[in-house]
C-alpha cells in the first residue's frame, strides 16, 4: 500500500503495531477475561491478599493519558506497557507455589509475554522517549530507590487489560468483549 507521499509509511510503521504484536495481544486479551481474572487472581487467592510490586509495576490508563499528553509515542507507550505488565505478572507467579490453582494460569500468562517480548528484542532503550527508557530502568531496577507498594493480584491484571486495550484495541482491532 503506497500512499503515494514518501515517509508516510515510515511514520505509520512507528505507530503501528507488528503483526506478531496484535496476535500475542488477542491472546492475551482471551487469557484476561473476566471471569479468568475473577477465578485465578481474586477467589483463588485469601481475601484482602495483596502482591508487593514496584510503584512503577502498576501502570494505570491514566499514566498512558499523561504520557501522551507529553506527546510521548504510542511504540514507546507500548513498550513500556510490555515491560511493567510482565513485571507485575511475574511478581503474582513468584509467589505462587506449583500446586496452587492459579500457577499455570499465571505461567501461560508469562510464556505469552515471553513471546512478547521477542517482539520487542530488537528495540534499544535509545528508540523511546527518555521519560520511558528511565520507568523502564526503574521497573527493572534491583535497588530499593524504587518505592513499592501492595497491590491485589487481579487489581494488576485489571490495569494490564484497560492500559493493553487503550495501545492496541485500534491497531490490533481488538474488540472489546
Amino acid at each position: 500500500t503506497d500512499f503515494g507521499c514518501p515517509g508516510v509509511l515510515a511514520v505509520l510503521g512507528l505507530e503501528a503495531a507488528a503483526p506478531g504484536e496484535c496476535e500475542l495481544t488477542r491472546l492475551l486479551q482471551d487469557k484476561l477475561q473476566y471471569e479468568m481474572r475473577l477465578q485465578y487472581m481474586k477467589h483463588y487467592f485469601p481475601i484482602d491478599y495483596t502482591v508487593q510490586v514496584k510503584y512503577e509495576e502498576v501502570l494505570r490508563p491514566s499514566n498512558i493519558t499523561r504520557l501522551r499528553n507529553r506527546t510521548v509515542s504510542e511504540a514507546a507507550l507500548r513498550y513500556l506497557w510490555f515491560h511493567a505488565s510482565s513485571q507485575a505478572v511475574l511478581r503474582i507467579h513468584e509467589v505462587l507455589p506449583e500446586k496452587h490453582p492459579s500457577w499455570k494460569y499465571t505461567q501461560e500468562l508469562c510464556q505469552l509475554f515471553d513471546a512478547l517480548g521477542e517482539e520487542y528484542s530488537n528495540y534499544r532503550q535509545t528508540d523511546v522517549e527518555a521519560v520511558v527508557a528511565d520507568l523502564v530502568k526503574l521497573i527493572h531496577s534491583a535497588g530499593a530507590e524504587s518505592r513499592s507498594k501492595a497491590v491485589r493480584p487481579k487489581a494488576l491484571l485489571d490495569n494490564c487489560l484497560k492500559v493493553m486495550r487503550m495501545l492496541y484495541g485500534v491497531p490490533c482491532e481488538l474488540g472489546i468483549r
